[in-house]
């Protein structure tokens, strides 16, 4: 059957137009490609390569020192107590002052010890006196018993009372002595040459034995307490035993350095005066004490300070800024540059601290190319450009290295 020809031409000119719009489609999504091939390419070649601040990650010895607190106080302390019962009289020396050994800080009333004294010589005289009167006897009588004159049993009573004579005088100058001694009691002195405290006691009260009138400390030098824990303390024999040094041996002259509260410095170096026998089985720790120079009396029992000593020293560390470290998912991480100038991570660990530097333990070789910058836009095999930068670990010595983390 034959097709009208309006049909026929309406579906040749379907095709064409068919025909024509796939055409465009192909030819739009050339140019596309194209444009983005081209902008792509522009793209890359205008990023330029990032630059990058290195250092190079040296070896140094590095002298590590430990911390502790210290609680300061006297070198001596001596707790002035009477060694008489009386009343307080006198008050002879001024709170806070320094007193010197044998310096009379507190008079007690001397009255009763005066009559004391005065009752005890009289006793001393009769006693004195009944020894003449023997003495007497036994001179006279002993010639008449060897002319048999008297009895020789009579020579011998006057003997045997002269003997007991000596022995009244005797005592009765004991009794002397105690009655002076006494009396030199009524002076309260001090048995040391330091600093007096504030009185415990007023004059007017009635004081004994027992009553605590003041203290005196000595001062200069003065004592700092610190504890060390067991395992520093096996470490620090240990360390001694290998030749390095034994600090807790004050006659080993190395040197502590005590911070005070207020953050200085103080500038008299200290040295350990001596080891505490045991191990504070509650704390785990063994307390020590150093001496420190206090001229002028600065430093006072009962403040607080920190107190540092070389406790290791670690040969041919390997050193990197602060800076260089990054942390990621709980493993720090230091960036280096390889020889063809592109990023390597490498995951490290961690010493000590020392000034403003770190102390590499594992995972970085020494004289790697660190990179101190733009630490946040780096990736594993990033092409970068490094420019050198300045770090001297030497010159980090003039910071305190801690211990540890």
């Amino acid at each position: 059957m034959a097709v009208p020809q309006r049909q026929w031409t309406g579906n040749i000119f379907n095709r064409a137009m068919l025909l024509a719009y796939a055409g465009a489609l192909a030819l739009g999504a050339g140019l596309l490609a194209g444009c983005d091939k081209g902008v792509g390419a522009a793209t890359s070649a205008a990023r330029p390569v990032m630059k990058v601040t290195i250092v190079k990650a040296e070896q140094s010895d590095v002298p590590l020192t430990g911390e502790w607190v210290g609680t300061l106080d006297g070198y001596v302390n001596a707790q002035i107590q009477p060694q008489a019962n009386g009343y307080l009289i006198r008050q002879d020396y001024r709170e806070g002052s320094q007193v010197e050994k044998d310096q009379v800080l507190f008079e007690i009333d001397p009255r009763p010890f005066e009559a004391s004294l005065q009752q005890a010589q009289g006793q001393l005289g009769q006693a004195q006196a009944q020894l003449a009167l023997a003495q007497i006897n036994v001179n006279r009588d002993t010639p008449l018993a060897e002319a048999h004159a008297i009895a020789r049993s009579q020579l011998d009573n006057e003997i045997q009372l002269k003997a007991q004579a000596e022995a009244s005088v005797r005592t009765a100058e004991a009794a002397v002595a105690t009655a002076n001694l006494n009396l030199g009691f009524t002076k309260v002195r001090s048995l040391i040459t330091g600093v007096a405290g504030q009185a415990t006691t007023q004059v007017g009260n009635l004081v004994s034995i027992q009553s605590v009138l003041t203290s005196v400390s000595q001062l200069d030098p003065i004592k700092v307490y610190f504890s060390i824990s067991d395992s520093e303390y096996l470490a620090l024999t240990k360390r001694a035993g290998a030749g390095g040094g034994d600090l807790l041996h004050g006659a080993s002259r190395i040197p502590l350095t005590l911070t005070l509260s207020n953050g200085e410095v103080y500038p008299h170096r200290g040295y350990v005066a001596f080891v505490d026998r045991q191990l504070n089985t509650q704390t785990g720790a063994i307390r020590i004490a150093a001496s420190f120079p206090n001229p002028g009396n600065i430093l006072r029992p009962g403040q607080f300070g920190r107190v540092k000593a070389e406790t290791q020293i670690l040969q041919g560390a390997i050193l990197i800024p602060q800076i260089a470290v990054t942390e990621f998912q709980g493993q720090e991480q230091v960036y280096t540059v390889a020889a063809n100038n592109t990023v390597h991570v490498n995951s490290v660990t961690l010493g000590p601290q020392y000034g403003d530097s770190w102390v590499v333990t594992s995972g970085l070789p020494s004289g790697s190319n660190v990179i101190i910058d733009n630490l946040q836009k780096l990736r594993e095999g990033a092409p970068v450009s490094p420019q050198p930068g300045e770090f001297h670990a030497a010159n980090t010595a003039q910071a305190a290295p801690s211990a540890g983390r």
